[in-house]
């Protein structure tokens, strides 16, 4: 019988991806653990923190689920590996090469300042140049669209602009 290598879902322990992934890296395993970097306002200010794409889960490369089971089920920071009708189902491998080229290509939106230019690049106006006017809270903007010569203000989200 050959052996099949597939990428799993693990669910961890709340807020010990990290942990989780270390453990398992340090036996043996291959894992992957996608992460984003986003802006959130702490202490007042407005910083940019990594944090996992999905919180509290892991993908792990196996070839023998059934040989590896015990030691994945008691490494520190892993709660279980995530199953259906008691069996674990192996996650397309090219969902997670998706997943890797995402998580590459992403690079951290600088801050932006007042008067700035930027390109919306989702919705209704995807491709329309605007000018930056202020931060609405930790994921939105105010933007200044020039539509039919008059000014109008857009909120809209941060994820969907971009510096021109």
């Amino acid at each position: 019988m050959a052996v099949q290598r597939a990428w799993y879902l693990l669910q961890t322990k709340p807020r010990q991806e990290e942990r989780a992934r270390e453990n398992l890296e340090n036996q043996g395993y291959d894992c992957f653990a996608p992460k984003l970097s986003a802006e959130r306002i702490r202490r007042g200010k407005r910083q940019t923190v990594v944090e996992p794409m999905f919180p509290g889960y892991l993908f792990i490369y196996l070839d023998q689920v059934a040989d590896n089971w015990r030691p994945i089920r008691s490494t520190r920071g892993v709660s279980r590996m995530v199953t259906f009708n008691d069996m674990p189902l192996p996650v397309d491998s090219d969902i997670i090469e998706e997943l890797r080229q995402r998580v590459a290509g992403q690079e951290p939106q600088s801050e932006l300042k007042s008067g700035d230019t930027v390109q919306i690049c989702q919705g209704a106006f995807a491709d329309l140049d605007a000018i930056f006017e202020c931060y609405d809270g930790t994921e939105r903007v105010v933007l200044l669209l020039n539509l039919l010569h008059r000014t109008q203000r857009l909120t809209m989200p941060l994820a969907s602009i971009r510096r021109v």
